[in-house]
């Protein structure tokens, strides 16, 4: 806060006085928020201004003190930064370990290729996020751009959002954004949204109350937003910066600006603090999340797949060095054959693989204008996703209420609750001449269109409007038609909508008579009935307004009061719910298809979820819905397998959100079950989508942070990827893009990794039963870098469906079992291969036999290379002929190269002799043969994998995901 900040309680400028309260200081807004009891006019006092707000000079003054009110943004990373970023990671490390190692002893072409290698994928990476930033970057959006200030002299005026400082005088009207935290001067029918703040969906009603005194959490519904204690949010005069306007209109006075406010001392400390007095939240949420996020699905799998490759890779050289010299008798002169063979066990393609396929994918998600990935990282961990937990509004519904049902006062349906309503809400509409039309009474005539035409026949003769003190709205209408409703001709008829409680309130009496009448006297036992009438429909999820009319003799020129609204005759009620997203549907069930479980944390009622649950296809059964205040006495254990076997949490705060979606990605250990089974957590992978302030923990907790185009500045900047709409269905596309490129990625690492293996091991065998290397150092390094060049086709492959169905996580010990299989039956070939050389070529002793052996080894290897991409990545398809067309050219040059590289000018310069027509006889029986394992073994594989997935659907989403 400038240097205003530093001055002790009750300190002011010099020559400047104050009557703020003892213990407040007069330019502290931000101390106001929290200290309830001040008046309006304390207020203004408090902050030395007045109802016409400041003066220009004034103004001026305290926009050096307080700054400009703009909420601080993260600096981006340069590209030289990021750059130096995308080389911490242990595969990158090693292999510039092994380059230096490659030149030390003299391997200039090993070590020039490896360097090559990572500086591209470098550039690629941090050239991507770059791009990325860009985009988003366009993305950013101030709050609000301007504001209607009242400065003396002169009237109200448009200003910048930026030039406001506390103790400016505003105007807020329908559909305005809050451009700081403000305190209540003057307010009409004002009620405000702060589900970005809150996450409750039901606008709050705002009021300047001049005791302080929160706010019941009783809005127009009658449905009570909050059953939790007081809150900073709940009191009512008081407005807070990311919020906006949702109907009515307000002049308040600037309590804090910029860094001072709620929303921007959530994105400073990178954890949401509920500014009640009570501090940070605990749990996960009480440190800087920013820094410390946790790791990622891609780290965690990358980490795991390099760390056991370097095991391997270290483990190498010291193994060739020692079995040469027990039982050949060589001693350092093999060093780069060693060398040679840990480069050859290294897909040193990969960085550039992962990159290149990661940034590919985010660039076709970004073209379509749909998804803007940016972290690269972030599309592999949307393919590993098997938890997408979000909120309900805006996302699994539209915000905006639809009629459920008219009722009768005995609970049945009857069409006067409606009828009776729309009369009050067209009349409402016409007569009060509101700045917006009300969401509830828009969907109230929505579902009465058909009878419209009897409404007209109605004179509208007053209106009160909605209140959110009396939480009531009143029509007064007269016709000449009204016999056939029960009422006399040409008396003013009251029609009052609103809040159950309110309403009942003023009723004396209840319709039992559907056909009109006075009903029968509401004593206390028939209002004991209807309250629990009310709440077993709330808890359904429905939003109550109780209807009731009144009969009042006609009496030209009277004017209608609140006091009016006595003596009534309850008519019914109608129920409102929230309408659904047209997509959430069928994107919840296809996000079930692919292995997603899909969560809703939500600060809404408990029976408002359960409704939306069974609307969706979710599973609604026991204990699937839960309050989330259940989880606070719960370990992290708990909470795991609680979170597991749960749909929903209602009720949730910031903190319930982040330490589920933490639990979640842990997992648990297995509890104890039935007899001698066990039920277990396991670890997930979770993306969450959020859209508030309020969503900020749990975007920093979980693997993936989405956020919608439209959502609050810093819950942008804070996610991982970000929405053009806040659809389920563009997630579902995301996914599959990220499925796509990781799929990508372990298919490369898969054929790359288990056919360096069986080279390897038949390397090292052949190493200690010839007199001579099997493989000089340069061939080893041509061949590796032919495969190096084909192997990026698996970069613009496109992976068949089965691929796309479940998450796509990268597991070293699963990954292990592969390599060691299929590497296994490569090395029996390439030993194989070592026979029929034997055969086939004579006199190996000499140095042209030798020549040869390179030749027809070298040939080998490029052909099993090439055998192996065919085979396991297209398994049967390639027995159809449909083969991808990158893979397909990749094979084809790679066996073209095998075979006329040895007789070629060049074959000669690398030790290579041509070879005799028998061994390329012998050697086609010996691919057709290893061809038939291969395919054999694919095969199993693949159903195994199937019946696993199918398994998995069997279980349900939230069953422990295979890989």
């Amino acid at each position: 806060m400038g240097s205003a900040s530093a001055r002790t309680e009750g300190e002011t400028e010099p020559g400047r006085r104050t009557t703020a309260p003892p213990g407040v200081r007069a330019d502290s807004g931000a101390r106001l928020r929290d200290t309830p009891g001040l008046t309006a006019l304390e207020t203004l006092r408090t902050l030395e201004s007045g109802p016409r707000g400041l003066t220009e000079a004034q103004a001026e003054e305290r926009l050096l003190r307080y700054g400009d009110n703009t909420v601080p943004e993260r600096r981006p990373a340069g590209r030289s930064w990021r750059f130096v970023r995308s080389l911490r990671d242990p595969f990158t490390t090693v292999l510039l370990c092994l380059a230096l190692v490659s030149a030390a002893v003299a391997s200039w072409g090993a070590a020039c290729v490896i360097a090559v290698l990572v500086v591209v994928s470098a550039v690629l990476r941090s050239s991507g996020e770059y791009r990325a930033e860009r985009s988003t970057a366009a993305l950013r959006e101030l709050i609000a751009t301007t504001a209607t200030v009242q400065r003396r002299p002169g009237a109200p005026r448009e200003i910048p959002v930026d030039q406001l400082v506390p103790g400016d005088v505003i105007r807020l009207g329908p559909g305005d954004l809050v451009p700081a935290d403000l305190r209540l001067l003057r307010a009409s029918g004002l009620t405000v949204r702060q589900a970005p703040l809150t996450g409750e969906s039901a606008p709050v009603a705002k009021y300047p109350g001049e005791d302080g005194v929160g706010a019941s959490g009783v809005g127009a519904s009658g449905v009570d937003a909050s059953d939790t204690g007081p809150d900073l949010f709940e009191r009512p005069e008081l407005c807070f910066q990311g919020s906006s306007v949702a109907s009515g209109s307000a002049t308040a006075v600037v309590l804090a600006t910029g860094a001072d406010t709620v929303f921007a001392g959530t994105y400073r400390s990178g954890t949401y603090r509920r500014p009640s007095g009570k501090g940070a939240v605990p749990g996960p949420g009480a440190r800087d999340t920013r820094r410390t996020r946790p790791t990622s699905a891609f780290d965690r799998s990358v980490n795991g797949v390099s760390w056991t490759l370097i095991r391997f890779m270290l483990l190498t050289p010291p193994l060739v060095l020692m079995a040469n010299a027990a039982l050949r008798g060589r001693g350092l002169e093999t060093l780069p054959f060693a060398v040679a063979v840990a480069v050859g066990l290294t897909p040193e393609m990969l960085p550039v693989i992962v990159t290149t396929a990661l940034a590919r994918g985010a660039a076709l998600l970004a073209r379509g204008g749909e998804v803007i990935v940016k972290r690269l990282p972030a599309l592999h961990d949307l393919g590993a996703i098997d938890v997408l937990c979000t909120d309900k509004t805006g996302t699994l519904t539209q915000d905006r209420p639809v009629l459920d049902c008219s009722l009768g006062p005995d609970g049945r349906p009857a069409p006067e609750p409606l009828h009776w309503a729309a009369v009050n809400s067209l009349w409402t509409l016409q007569l009060a001449e509101l700045p917006t039309p009300d969401a509830l009474d828009e969907a109230v005539l929505e579902a009465a269109g058909d009878g419209f035409d009897e409404l007209l026949a109605y004179e509208g003769i007053a209106a009160l409007p909605f209140d959110p003190v009396r939480r009531t709205s009143c029509a007064v209408v007269r016709t000449d038609a009204a016999a056939g409703a029960g009422l006399r001709l040409g008396a003013h008829t009251l029609v009052v909508k609103g809040a159950p409680e309110a309403v009942l309130e003023r009723c004396a009496r209840v319709r039992t008579d559907r056909a009109g009448g006075e009903g029968t006297d509401l004593d206390d036992a028939a209002r004991a009935r209807l309250a629990r009438l009310v709440a077993d429909r709330t808890a359904d999820g429905l939003r109550l307004l109780a209807v009731a009319v009144a009969e009042r003799p006609a009496r030209p020129g009277r004017r209608y009061t609140p006091a009016d609204e006595r003596g009534l005759t309850l008519v019914g009620f109608v129920g409102l719910r929230d309408a659904l997203a047209p997509t959430a549907a069928a994107a919840c069930a296809g996000l079930a298809r692919r292995g997603v479980a899909v969560k809703i944390l939500t600060g809404d009622h408990p029976g408002t979820v359960t409704h939306v649950c069974r609307e969706l296809g979710l599973d609604t059964g026991p204990g699937a819905v839960v309050t989330a205040d259940r989880t606070d006495g719960l370990t992290d254990a708990e909470l795991a397998r609680l979170a597991a076997r749960t749909t929903a949490f209602a009720r949730c705060t910031p903190e319930h959100k982040a330490r589920i979606v933490a639990a979640l990605r842990a997992g648990s250990g297995p509890e104890p079950g039935p007899g001698a089974e066990t039920v277990a957590a396991p670890p997930r992978t979770v993306g969450f989508l959020g859209d508030g302030v309020n969503d900020l923990p749990a975007l920093h907790a979980c693997d993936v942070g989405i956020a919608p185009r439209d959502a609050v500045d810093v819950t942008r900047e804070a996610a991982d990827v970000v929405l053009a709409s806040k659809d389920l269905g563009a997630i579902d596309g995301a996914i599959v893009a990220g499925r796509r490129s990781s799929a990508n990625i372990a298919t490369y690492l898969r054929i790359t990794l288990s056919s360096n293996l069986g080279n390897v091991i038949a390397m090292l065998g052949a190493g200690l039963l010839l007199p001579f290397l099997p493989m000089l150092p340069a061939q080893v390094l041509v061949q590796n870098l032919c495969f190096d060049a084909v192997q990026l086709a698996f970069a613009f492959d496109r992976p068949g469906p089965a691929a796309l169905r479940r998450p796509a996580v990268l597991r070293p010990a699963d990954l292990l079992r592969y390599i060691t299989g299929f590497g296994l039956l490569n090395a029996a070939a390439d030993l194989a291969t070592f026979g029929v050389l034997v055969l086939a070529v004579h006199g190996v002793g000499d140095p042209g036999g030798q020549d040869a052996f390179h030749a027809g080894w070298f040939t080998e290897n490029l052909l099993t290379q090439a055998l192996v991409m065919y085979l396991l990545r297209t398994g049967r398809r390639s027995a159809e002929g449909r083969a991808p067309g990158p893979i397909r050219i990749a094979v084809c040059a790679l066996a073209v190269t095998g075979l006329l590289l040895p007789p070629s000018p060049l074959g000669p310069l690398l030790g290579m002799a041509p070879l005799p027509p028998l061994y390329y006889g012998l050697l086609a029986a010996v691919l057709v043969l290893y061809g038939a394992g291969l395919a054999w073994a694919k095969e199993r594989y693949d159903r195994k994998a199937a019946a696993e997935h199918q398994g998995n659907l069997d279980a349900g989403p939230d069953a422990s995901p295979q890989p």
